[in-house]
């Protein structure tokens, strides 16, 4: 039996949603699954380790976990700074917006911020004061603040890797059917089935599952370069071994125990990636990457029955 992990941890866009689709949400944890973040392993471009799918980004994710629970949305993004600013004021208590992605690095409200650094992240706007911008930042600042233009800024999101509009809001969450947490995240597993056979990228030279974690082991033991070790040990490491441990609770939850057991191992060798990359183990943490590789097809021979 495993013991559940409760605490912080970078589920930026889960955690926003949650907060706009109000007490009609299912706890963050399974809104995450159901974006389908924990069914895979990518290395974007040849060189940028994520766990999560391959061609998978958080804007499809989160278009995915509101269509399976029911729920509809109102997107918009694009425009001059003025227009996306005339949007951003229609923001209100009762009709909250959840903005993104934003670069984490340009939200000056946040302690050694200052720089884009391409890390993509979410919140939630309730407000446009005067030229001041009222958010839910969840990743630990509530009520933050800042001054219209300095969010529009972070909000162009023109160093974000993956395709996506500058200004991209969703607004007008409303529920148009009716489908339980437990009923949606059964009919997830149909595209995390597809999300793990999907292998490489071959214009983009992106690998996934085992392919993209064999490679990282080798660039970890050529010497990974400070911006890859600084985005695994700050970011990467954390949030995948996040959605791994939920996702075991999850599938055990509606009965698939063969992939709870393969999500719990997958989560325990994530997580065990930590230590080795803070303290530069290369060999233990190459080691780690290839015991992992071929937990992907395990998993996908686990969810088969969803293919």
């Amino acid at each position: 039996m495993s013991v559940r992990y409760i605490g912080s941890g970078p589920y930026c866009y889960a955690n926003s949603l949650a907060m706009v689709m109000g007490d009609g949400a299912p706890e963050p944890a399974v809104l995450e699954m159901l974006t389908g973040s924990p069914f895979g392993m990518q290395l974007h471009h040849g060189h940028t380790p994520f766990f999560d799918p391959l061609g998978w980004d958080p804007v499809i994710g989160l278009d995915a976990a509101t269509e399976l629970l029911g729920w509809t949305s109102e997107r918009s993004g694009g425009g001059t700074p003025d227009e996306a600013a005339g949007r951003l004021r229609r923001a209100a208590p009762a009709a909250p917006l959840l903005v993104g992605p934003v670069e984490l690095g340009l939200l000056l409200h946040r302690p050694g911020s200052g720089t884009a650094f391409g890390a993509d992240h979410f919140v939630v706007v309730i407000g446009v004061e005067k030229e001041t911008v009222l958010f839910h930042d969840p990743q630990g600042h509530p009520y933050a603040t800042l001054p219209i233009e300095d969010f529009l800024t972070a909000w162009r999101a023109d160093s974000i890797g993956y395709p996506t509009e500058p200004y991209t809001m969703r607004g007008d969450f409303r529920r148009v059917r009716r489908c339980g947490a437990h009923s949606a995240l059964r009919a997830s597993l149909v595209a995390a089935r597809r999300r793990l056979a999907v292998q490489s990228i071959e214009e983009s030279g992106s690998l996934g599952g085992a392919a993209a974690a064999e490679r990282l082991a080798e660039l970890v033991e050529e010497g990974l370069r400070p911006w890859q070790h600084e985005h695994l040990v700050r970011f990467a490491v954390r949030v995948g071994a996040r959605r791994l441990a939920d996702a075991s609770v999850l599938l055990a939850r509606i009965g698939e125990r063969e992939a709870a057991r393969i999500a719990e191992h997958q989560a325990r060798l994530v997580g065990a990636l930590q230590h080795p990359l803070v303290n530069g183990d290369r060999a233990v943490a190459a080691g780690t990457l290839r015991t992992l590789a071929p937990t992907y097809e395990r998993m996908a021979r686990a969810l088969g029955d969803h293919a």
